[in-house]
């Protein structure tokens, strides 16, 4: 059963992470490998370089989105694109994210996150709510 009194702390919770984790990953390839950089990247493992730029404002935009509550289940199930395409980087390396060139298990539980938070909810102190589903 589920505690309908703290489950939107939960929710709030799962939110704050996912969206730290976003603003990071954008933010790092923003600042650190700059967007040529991230664009050369992106062409080495196969997709079109200027897929670095959506990619990045997607990352630092959903972050933000998801930390400030705004539409916060409509943007987690935005953003399931963005990590499925970056575990497909990392599906021949093997379980371990500690592998060389990383791992598929930490992209593949971002998926698995970012998915629970589009079905569970905006979750608490959220500045704009998502449309319902179903009845919910």
């Amino acid at each position: 059963m589920i505690d309908t009194k703290t489950a939107p702390y939960a929710a709030l919770a799962l939110r704050l992470a996912l969206g730290t984790m976003f603003l990071a990953h954008g933010l790092t390839k923003l600042l650190v490998f700059t967007l040529p950089g991230t664009a050369g990247f992106f062409a080495k493992v196969g997709f079109p370089g200027w897929m670095a730029y959506p990619v990045t404002a997607a990352e630092v935009l959903g972050g933000i989105a998801l930390i400030i509550g705004l539409y916060p289940r409509l943007v987690a199930a935005a953003l399931l694109p963005v990590l499925i395409g970056a575990s497909t980087v990392h599906l021949g390396n093997g379980w371990s994210f500690g592998n060389p060139n990383g791992g598929w298990e930490y992209p593949v539980f971002l998926i698995v996150a970012a998915l629970a938070q589009a079905l569970l909810g905006d979750g608490a102190l959220s500045i704009k709510k998502s449309p319902t589903f179903g009845n919910t």
